[in-house]
């Protein structure tokens, strides 16, 4: 028994255990760096014990007072230059636009989505195309270390129905919606009416329900995909399901460009902003997931802190459509806002939480020219903070997921620096690095080759 590897050990349903660095959040700016640790994960994933400073030599009497005999179940010692790190935590993706990546550079959000987008989306009408797609999808964002997504599926609830499935099926914690839309979209491409939208997204809800029905790993969202695409009855009868069903996420876009506030305003003249508009149908609350926040006024930020509403901040999709928009994300952390990252796959052409994270880096350096380092950039510590802890506070997971306290999910990366078995593009590791600078190199430099596992819920679930 003790010569089983760990992938061994987890079929059996046996604890998995380490020893070596560990690095985590424990707030915004608490990046913490544990070396000799000994971080050990129960038969049902979640995280037992942690302890730094631990001698190799202690292992075996600290497994017994932990309950365990020495030598059941094995022990990975990870040398210099590899080390556990917690899943990423995506909190804003558009699953069925995974094949339309990096495709309409130049033009305004509303040209791309009728030129570009929902003639992709309408695919999904096809559930083969639907199967393939999305599993294609769901492993190439656990590729990437990626361990929870937020997902806006397309407007067919069967092909959500499906992408729920795969999430689950390959293990990545996932809040998946049908995307609800029955105005200003195609005649080929809408809800054909308010009544089918919402009784398809209560099917997708209870689908979900069905499946996981503890919402272990994947829970359903509600997702408007922005007021102009809802009629005022569509929006309205999502926020009764969303008062029938309180513990669910909420999830839309927001104040994402200036055509699209524009074209808010003329069609609801009768609110002041988008915050008044989505409160007015109960859709704004501490569940609530609003991507983008580029252009909040701030009676609108003074709302969301007292609603608790999350951000989800998309860098590189807000910097590589047809303009330069640049979210305020130091005023929101500063007030008090939950702020996480989103890929925003595809208006964001990259599935890489790295690249987001450098190029939250590169805006936040824009706005503090801005603002006359009035709002500083984001340092190292904060930027990783976001993409792990931070968006599982968007997501209303930080409970569960985030870093490794103990009694949470072990959802963690493997991270190999150096001795690739393929040739990176990470800086090179020198004999003097120490592990913040081996870290940073990663943060800066590496790619997914550097990912050598994947773990969800304690589960190895990286190809």
């Amino acid at each position: 028994m003790a010569n089983l590897d760990l992938q061994s050990s987890q079929t059996l349903g046996l604890p998995l255990a380490f020893h070596g660095t560990v690095i985590h959040s424990q707030g915004l700016d608490e990046l913490e760096i544990l070396e000799n640790c000994f971080i050990l994960v129960d038969n049902t994933g979640k995280i037992q014990a942690l302890q730094s400073n631990v001698n190799p030599s202690q292992i075996n009497s600290f497994i017994s007072e932990l309950g365990y005999a020495p030598d059941v179940f094995p022990v990975k010692y990870l040398q210099r230059g590899q080390f556990l790190c917690p899943g990423f935590v995506d909190t804003h993706n558009h699953a069925p636009q995974y094949a339309q990546r990096g495709v309409g550079r130049g033009i305004t959000l509303m040209d791309w989505l009728n030129t570009v987008t929902f003639a992709h989306e309408a695919k999904f009408k096809d559930t083969e195309y639907a199967k393939h797609m999305y599993s294609r999808c769901v492993s190439g964002f656990l590729q990437q270390g990626i361990t929870t997504a937020s997902y806006y599926g397309s407007l067919h609830g069967k092909a959500t129905q499906i992408l729920a499935d795969i999430c689950l099926e390959k293990g990545q914690r996932a809040l998946v919606g049908k995307c609800n839309m029955n105005r200003n979209c195609p005649d080929w491409y809408t809800d054909s009416s308010v009544q089918e939208s919402l009784d398809q997204t209560r099917e997708v809800i209870q689908h979900i329900h069905n499946i996981d029905s503890e919402s272990k790993l994947v829970r359903p969202v509600i997702t408007p995909r922005f007021a102009i695409s809802c009629e005022p009855d569509l929006l309205h009868g999502l926020g009764v399901i969303a008062k029938e069903h309180p513990e669910l996420p909420i999830q839309t876009h927001f104040n994402e460009a200036r055509g699209e506030l524009e074209f808010t305003r003329r069609l609801f003249p009768e609110f002041r902003n988008e915050t008044e508009l989505y409160t007015k149908f109960g859709l704004l609350s501490d569940r609530t997931i609003l991507a983008h926040c580029i252009f909040l006024e701030e009676e609108e930020i003074e709302e969301i802190r007292k609603l608790g509403c999350g951000v989800a901040h998309c860098p590189v999709s807000n910097t590589t459509m047809d303009s330069f928009m640049v979210a305020p994300i130091r005023e929101y952390l500063r007030k008090g806002i939950k702020v996480g990252l989103g890929t925003d796959c595809g208006g964001g052409h990259s599935i890489s939480m790295l690249e987001t994270m450098r190029q939250a880096f590169v805006v936040s350096i824009a706005r503090q020219e801005a603002t006359r380092v009035e709002d500083t950039s984001l340092s190292l510590a904060e930027g990783f903070y976001l993409a792990t802890l931070g968006g599982a506070q968007v997501c209303g997971l930080d409970e569960r997921i985030g870093n490794f306290a103990v009694g949470k999910d072990f959802d963690a990366l493997e991270i190999h620096a150096i001795e690739l078995d393929t040739v990176g593009i990470m800086t090179p590791v020198e004999e003097e690095d120490t592990i913040s600078v081996i870290f940073e190199k990663w943060i800066m430099t590496g790619d997914d080759r550097n990912i050598a596992k994947v773990y969800v819920q304690g589960r190895s679930v990286k190809a």
